[in-house]
């Protein structure tokens, strides 16, 4: 790898960064309320525009420098000094909200960015921790996501998500022609419910009952009831709001890039109902260099789901994956237009399912 892009994935950290910095130009302005949202307009402007002039990123390793960098530690540590990088600025980000005295306007702009922050920092390197089999990663992720509030990801993720990818049973899988509004509220409900079914049905053929000590899922919510807590005691009731709004604002982050990353995508099904195994060909591929960078690759996320456990530094980039036509941060925004999307999009869902016709 070389050296530039080795050190360039510390660009993910200018993330949480932004908001101090939102909170000093605010200062140095005297419009801290117009401020609160400059998170925003970095992640979903600025960052678009860089990825358009600085252009594509396709290169991949070598077959023995992949296995090389699969056992590099300076890519595992820059995972796991996330957490208490988002534990860090989530307490600061919360002081602040509180104590600035902030207009109604300022506070939305605020929480937004927090979530989105929270949606870059604590679920998208809990994604890629959630993966990997030691138990240091396993805990780091579980605490990501429980700062946020959506700790149900770490089992429907693995155990759904990634069993029923681009089929119907996959509430990650955006159908053709369906819009992100009609998507989003159903992605999080259909996937924190189903969190839990998974897990009271992992204990069931243990022959334990949901309530039983060893259900993952009730032991990450009473982490996140005790975070919830201690935010009232040291804010009061706004030090909860803040928390909770926050927490679901990373949630429909995740879920905007789940119907980003799948959107039309289909598995075919065999003649004997099942269907066919997950590969390159079923998520959306984007090689911009900076918006990798700053998100540990996930644009590749076709290679993701083709070998799932695959260190996010090793990650493949597809040429023949359906390819987006931006990085995430600029289809984010399109996503959020319907007509814009579908008509930018489904002619490729088209091209890809008439080249893939089998």
């Amino acid at each position: 790898m070389p050296f530039w892009k080795r050190l360039g994935f510390l660009v993910v950290f200018v993330v949480p960064a932004l908001l101090p910095a939102a909170a000093w130009l605010g200062a140095r302005s005297g419009q801290q309320d117009a401020m609160a949202w400059f998170p925003l307009f970095f992640l979903f402007v600025l960052l678009p525009l860089a990825d358009f002039a600085l252009g594509h990123d396709p290169g991949n390793p070598p077959g023995d420098a992949a296995t090389q960098l699969e056992g590099d530690r300076w890519f595992r540590a820059l995972t796991l000094l996330a957490l208490p990088v988002q534990l860090g600025v989530l307490a600061w980000s919360m002081h602040h909200v509180v104590t600035a005295g902030l207009a109604a306007h300022g506070v939305v702009g605020w929480c937004l960015s927090q979530g989105i922050v929270g949606g870059v920092l604590a679920i998208n390197v809990a994604h890629e921790l959630i993966h990997k089999d030691t138990r240091l990663e396993q805990l780091a992720g579980g605490l990501l996501l429980t700062s946020v509030g959506y700790h149900g990801f770490k089992i429907e993720h693995l155990r759904g998500h990634h069993v029923h990818v681009s089929t119907p049973a996959d509430a990650s899988s955006a159908r053709f022609g369906q819009s992100l509004w009609h998507f989003l509220p159903r992605a999080l409900w259909r996937n924190s419910a189903n969190a839990w079914r998974l897990e009271a049905a992992r204990l069931a053929r243990l022959g334990k009952s949901w309530l039983d000590p060893g259900n993952e899922l009730l032991r990450w919510t009473a982490l996140w009831l005790a975070m919830a807590a201690a935010a009232g005691a040291w804010l009061g009731a706004a030090g909860v709001a803040f928390f909770v709004a926050q927490g679901f604002f990373a949630a429909c982050a995740l879920e905007i890039i789940n119907y980003i990353e799948h959107y039309g995508l289909e598995r075919a099904r065999g003649a004997d109902g099942r269907f066919e195994r997950t590969t390159h060909l079923h998520s959306w591929n984007s090689d911009y260099a900076l918006s990798n960078l700053f998100l540990f690759h996930l644009q590749r996320h076709s290679d993701h789901h083709a070998a799932p456990k695959r260190r996010y530094q090793a990650l493949l980039h597809h040429a023949d994956s359906p390819q987006l036509p931006g990085g995430y941060a600029a289809m984010f925004v399109l996503a959020m237009f319907p007509p814009l999307w579908f008509r930018l999009v489904d002619r490729r869902v088209a091209r890809f399912r008439a080249a893939t016709a089998r």
